[in-house]
């Protein structure tokens, strides 16, 4: 069977914790005045960074305790190489500060406005990103979090997609095989899917893309596929090749070649800044920050050599203490 109940129960509720975060983001939301839309929101931000950022720490200090449930401990680890939970509160997936992705909705408010729709109209495009974005960030926060307390295991050689009920046809297709560990997990933005990982004791099995086709009825394969994919995998065609599963998927960190790192924690102040070292003053910055770029945690995977090297790189960039 696959995924276990407990990877489904990780998965679960991480989407919980997606949703708790989007709904109290909402609701902040909704105190927007409508009559000055930019100075209200930047004067909401700090509640809705505080919103976000608590979400995404609860969804990576998930993921230890879930692995040490599920595989127990790992007598080949050294007991430093821990997740620093931490690490991964305050930026989105691709390592750009909080704040500055958390004002995209009111700039899609403020476009539709000034192009003449009804402020109203505005407001609720704004809404719906704000959910895009709110959702995403705590899943990547999750999920980042289960790569690393992953590879820092040398027990787990591989991961196979959990996927969350309702899954994107997209998403399904990559469910049929396991990935290695050090692969980047590909998602789209507010996508529900997890991971679960694979060791020489604890084995599941990857779910086949056609058998869980093959349970659905015409309106879910319509649905989920889309009604002309439906009719060209009923006259032969192969499922991952009519949906093109890497069309609108991309890692949590790594979008083609760009290399993705991130400005938290760069400071003297900060772990990773300490790490990393290399200091310089900027102009118009109160601290010294330190020049070596603090790659992101699949960008590490995505460079690193082998296992060692990955775990020497995520303990230098300050994601494991």
């Amino acid at each position: 069977m696959s995924p276990t109940p407990s990877a489904i129960a990780h998965a679960e509720a991480r989407l919980r914790l997606a949703a708790a975060a989007s709904r109290a983001a909402r609701r902040i939301w909704l105190q927007v005045d409508r009559d000055d839309l930019y100075e209200s929101w930047l004067g909401l931000l700090t509640s809705v960074l505080t919103v976000v950022a608590g979400g995404q720490l609860a969804a990576a200090q998930a993921a230890e305790p879930w692995l040490e449930q599920l595989l127990g401990g790992d007598p080949e680890r050294p007991e430093g190489d821990r997740l620093d939970p931490a690490a991964l509160v305050g930026v989105d997936g691709s390592g750009r500060p909080l704040a500055g992705v958390l004002m995209a909705p009111v700039w899609s408010a403020l476009r539709l406005v000034t192009q003449g729709a009804p402020v109203a109209q505005g407001m609720a495009r704004g809404q719906m990103l704000l959910d895009l974005v709110v959702r995403t960030a705590v899943a990547d926060a999750g999920r980042a979090a289960d790569s690393v307390a992953m590879i820092s295991r040398p027990g787990v050689t591989s991961y196979v997609r959990v996927l969350e009920g309702g899954s994107c046809s997209r998403c399904l297709v990559l469910a049929g095989r396991e990935y290695s560990v050090s692969s980047g997990f590909q998602r789209h933005p507010r996508c529900d899917c997890g991971m679960e990982p694979v060791t020489r004791t604890h084995r599941p099995t990857p779910v086949d893309a056609r058998d869980v086709y093959d349970q659905m009825s015409t309106a879910e394969r319509d649905k989920t596929f889309g009604k002309d994919a439906v009719k060209a995998i009923a006259a032969g065609a192969d499922i991952a090749q009519v949906v093109n599963a890497r069309r609108g998927m991309a890692t949590a960190t790594v979008f083609g070649r760009r290399v993705q790192a991130t400005s938290e924690g760069i400071t003297r102040r900060g772990l990773a800044g300490r790490r990393l070292r290399n200091f310089q003053k900027q102009p118009g910055q109160r601290y010294r920050v330190s020049q070596t770029p603090r790659l992101m945690p699949e960008q590490i995977m995505r460079l690193a050599d082998d296992r060692a090297h990955a775990v020497r790189l995520l303990r230098q960039h300050a994601y494991i203490l």
